[in-house]
């Protein structure tokens, strides 16, 4: 079996099982926008920063950069 052909896959499956947590939490961390006001930048990056695995981390990224700009 070809490994190039697994990968699309698992990054689909972890896709599915992680999009809705990832979505929460970027609507918990832009939440925080307005309370934190000038800190919320440094702030949300340091949230970004610890969470993992970093596929997970770029999930929360893009569904908070979808959000901000809707």
């Amino acid at each position: 079996m070809n490994t190039s052909d697994e990968a699309p896959g698992t990054r689909a499956e972890f896709h599915r099982q992680y999009q809705a947590q990832a979505l929460a939490e970027a609507q918990r961390l832009l939440a925080q926008r307005e309370v934190m006001a000038g800190g919320w930048l440094s702030w949300v990056a340091a949230q970004l920063y610890q969470l993992s695995p970093p596929p997970y981390a770029a999930m929360v990224r893009r569904e908070l950069q979808r959000l901000a700009q809707g």
